[in-house]
């Protein structure tokens, strides 16, 4: 467990590192606006206490009369800010020289570097952002796709927060009839008060259910899926995964085994994160690096989501295409006739029977790609249309959670239809809202927000 003081001020680099035309100095605290007041100078000579919440102010950060940077410094004042602190905001130069040299000015100064994921961390604390909000945060940061993203923003928007909290509602208001009859047992529930329990109940089991069924396509969304292409050498691997990318990624040449290792890209498919691999087509190493190259292949093909199997369309199923074949009997693959634009001579009819899904394209030409698009869309959304829902659920943290409280939820209502206590049915509503008050942060460990708050970087 991090042992960290919340009443500290704390600063960090908030842009990545390297260089670029602006990089950024954060801090946050209620001493920000007196350590920028030893070290800004504005044009106009004024403080940086002195300055009103949402100005931007240009001047240079300097260590006594040793001008450090040429900068724009942002003022965002408590509790109207990221952190609900006073927060400071450094616009510098984006070279990694320069910034160093303005954090560690800032630190001399009285400020604390800041933890992984700190700033949000007292964002949450502070009551500005629930954790599931706060977990949206990395999500927007580590989106792959717009489709990654839209979820990121629906969830820091308070989407999700809003359908738990209306299902928390639902159950404080059960949970307080039945612990009004615990209380005065001689005012029994009445069978018409039982029974809309009972329906709010199954009301609730619905909302749990319809929020999990979003969770398997929320979660492809959010992590992706792994794709790995194989085949044998010269089938056009490397050209698939060019035309794919839409760019030159790969060397194509004539000469069969060019690729002699694996090589992955991310690429957007119909809104899914896609991390896709060009596997080595080597079946028979000739060196050491070609054997490590095969066993490579192989790992990647037994742990993908979905394998795209090449074949040539201007030659005959040959003894290698007939292995790679029976490799992947227990896999989830789409095969695919590459070649369509030269004369075929692969029997299609043998390829149909083995694989469920047949594709042919020109990889060189770019043609059919989109329907191989299409069809590796329709394999992960299992053939449903991709629907734009408002909330999706795509944290395996909030779907566990959401899983363990409608469990409870649908045990209550076994117990209600066997006639047992009160008292019995209570304690599983509310062992239901810990896990719901978990979901958002109303509840939680110093252990879990360190396991959360650790996977930011520091600027965050």
């Amino acid at each position: 467990m991090l042992n960290l003081n919340l009443t500290d001020t704390i600063a960090a680099i908030a842009t990545p590192i390297g260089d670029g035309g602006i990089g950024i100095v954060r801090l946050s605290g209620k001493d920000a606006l007196a350590i920028a007041d030893k070290i800004f100078i504005s044009k106009d000579k004024k403080k940086s206490s002195e300055f009103k919440t949402y100005t931007t102010h240009y001047g240079v950060v300097a260590d006594k009369a040793k001008i450090i940077d040429e900068v724009i410094l942002t003022v965002m004042r408590s509790p109207r800010s990221y952190t609900k602190e006073d927060i400071i905001e450094i616009n510098c130069h984006g070279g990694i020289v320069a910034l160093r040299a303005v954090l560690d000015l800032v630190l001399a100064n009285g400020a604390r570097l800041a933890e992984s994921g700190e700033f949000t961390r007292r964002a949450f604390l502070n009551g500005r952002i629930d954790l599931s909000q706060a977990e949206a945060v990395l999500d927007i940061i580590k989106a792959k796709t717009d489709s990654a993203l839209k979820i990121g923003i629906q969830q820091l928007k308070g989407s999700l927060s809003l359908e738990i909290n209306k299902i928390r509602k639902d159950l404080l208001e059960m949970l307080s009839a039945l612990e009004a009859n615990i209380d005065f047992p001689e005012e029994d529930l009445t069978a018409p008060g039982l029974q809309r329990i009972k329906h709010g109940l199954d009301e609730v089991n619905k909302k749990f259910s319809l929020l999990l069924d979003t969770s398997a396509r929320g979660r492809i969304m959010r992590e992706g899926i792994k794709v790995v292409i194989c085949g044998k050498p010269n089938v056009g691997k490397s050209s698939l995964l060019n035309a794919l990318l839409k760019q030159e990624r790969s060397i194509v040449t004539p000469i069969a085994g060019t690729t002699r290792d694996t090589i992955e890209e991310i690429i957007d498919i119909k809104g899914i994160p896609v991390r896709i691999v060009d596997t080595a087509g080597i079946l028979e190493p000739r060196d050491l690096i070609e054997k490590k190259a095969v066993l490579r292949s192989k790992k990647y093909i037994s742990s993908a989501d979905l394998v795209l199997i090449l074949f040539d369309g201007s030659k005959r199923l040959s003894r290698e295409d007939n292995v790679l074949i029976s490799k992947l009997r227990n896999k989830t693959a789409i095969a695919i006739i590459n070649k369509m634009d030269l004369r075929r001579k692969i029997d299609k009819n043998v390829i149909s029977a083995r694989f469920s899904h047949l594709i042919e394209i020109s990889a060189r030409k770019s043609k059919n790609i989109v329907l191989l698009e299409e069809a590796i869309a329709n394999l992960v959304y299992k053939g449903k249309v991709a629907v734009s829902e408002s909330v999706l659920v795509s944290n395996q943290r909030h779907i566990e959670a959401l899983r363990h409280a409608q469990k409870l939820v649908a045990e209550a209502v076994k117990s209600l239809d066997n006639r047992l206590s009160a008292e019995f049915i209570a304690q599983g509503l509310k062992d239901s809202l810990i896990y719901l008050d978990e979901l958002l942060g109303k509840k939680f460990s110093e252990d879990l927000l360190d396991k959360i708050f650790t996977e930011f970087c520091i600027g965050k």
